[in-house]
C-alpha cells in the first residue's frame, strides 16, 4: 500500500486550525495525491499535519459530506470510488454546465479575459507535451476556472461550485492515474486546442460543443480506468 503523501498546513493564519487541516487534505484529494480506494488513516494525517486527531476527525467528516471520501465499516476512511453510473451522471452534468460556461464566455468575455484563457490553454498544452501531470492538472483547472469566471453568470457559478471539488478530484484521477491511456494526453491537447480556437474566433456554438466533447472523452477515460480498479487495488495490497 502506498504511503500517504506529505501534507502541510497552508499559510491561512486567519482560518481556524481545523479548516486549515481540512483544506490541506482536500487539496491532496483533488490533486490526485490519493488514489480512489486508497485507505487514509487518522494516524498518518495527524503525524503529517501536526494537529490533533480530534481536528482530523472533524475535517474528515466535512470531506465525507462533500463526497470526496467514504467511511467503510471494518476498513476505515478511504478515497471515494465512483461506479460507472455515477461517472456517466457526473460527467453528463459537467458537460452541460462547462459547455454553457464556454458558450457564455465566448459571447461575453472581454479582450483581457480572452488573453488569460489563451495563456492558460498554452500553459496546459505545454505541460501535457512535457509530461508534467501536476502542471497539466493545474493548467486545466485554471483554464476552466477562467471560462466560468468570464461567463459572469452567478447562477452558473453556483451550480458548478457545488460540484467543482468533485470535478477536480476526478480530473486529477484522469490525468495522474498510473494506468492512464498513453493516447489520452494528445487527446486532451486536441480538446483544449479546439475549445480555445472556437472561443478565440467567437464561435459560441462550437465552443460549447468542443467543451462538451472534451468532458465526454474525460468520462470515457475514467470508465476505462475504473474497469482496471480491481487490479489496481490488488497491486496496492
Amino acid at each position: 500500500m502506498p504511503k500517504a503523501p506529505l501534507l502541510e498546513i497552508p499559510k491561512f493564519g486567519a482560518l481556524p486550525l481545523r479548516q486549515q487541516a481540512e483544506h490541506a487534505i482536500r487539496q491532496a484529494l483533488i490533486e490526485g495525491q490519493f488514489l480512489p480506494g486508497q485507505r487514509i488513516t487518522e494516524r498518518e494525517l495527524t503525524a503529517g499535519l501536526g494537529v490533533s486527531r480530534t481536528l482530523i476527525r472533524e475535517a474528515l467528516r466535512q470531506l465525507e459530506f462533500e463526497g470526496l471520501i467514504s467511511v467503510i465499516p471494518n476498513r476505515g476512511t478511504v478515497v471515494r470510488e465512483l461506479n460507472s453510473d455515477e461517472i456517466q451522471d457526473l460527467y453528463a452534468i459537467r458537460a452541460v454546465l462547462e459547455g454553457l460556461a464556454a458558450r457564455t464566455f465566448t459571447e461575453k468575455a472581454g479582450e483581457q479575459q480572452l488573453q488569460l484563457l489563451g495563456k492558460a490553454a498554452q500553459d496546459t498544452i505545454k505541460a501535457y507535451q512535457s509530461g508534467d501531470s501536476t502542471a497539466a492538472l493545474e493548467g486545466k483547472n485554471r483554464f476552466y476556472d477562467i471560462l466560468v469566471e468570464g461567463a459572469a453568470s452567478p447562477p452558473l457559478s453556483t451550480m458548478l461550485g457545488t460540484l467543482q471539488t468533485r470535478f477536480r478530484q476526478w480530473r486529477a484521477v484522469g490525468i495522474k492515474h498510473p494506468q492512464r491511456s498513453p493516447a489520452r494526453p494528445q487527446e486532451a491537447i486536441a480538446g483544449i486546442q479546439a475549445i480555445w480556437e472556437a472561443v478565440n474566433r467567437r464561435d459560441a456554438a462550437s465552443a460549447e460543443s468542443a467543451t462538451r466533447d472534451e468532458a465526454r472523452r474525460g468520462a470515457a477515460e475514467l470508465l476505462r480506468v475504473i474497469a482496471l480498479a480491481p487490479k489496481a487495488v490488488a497491486a496496492r495490497h
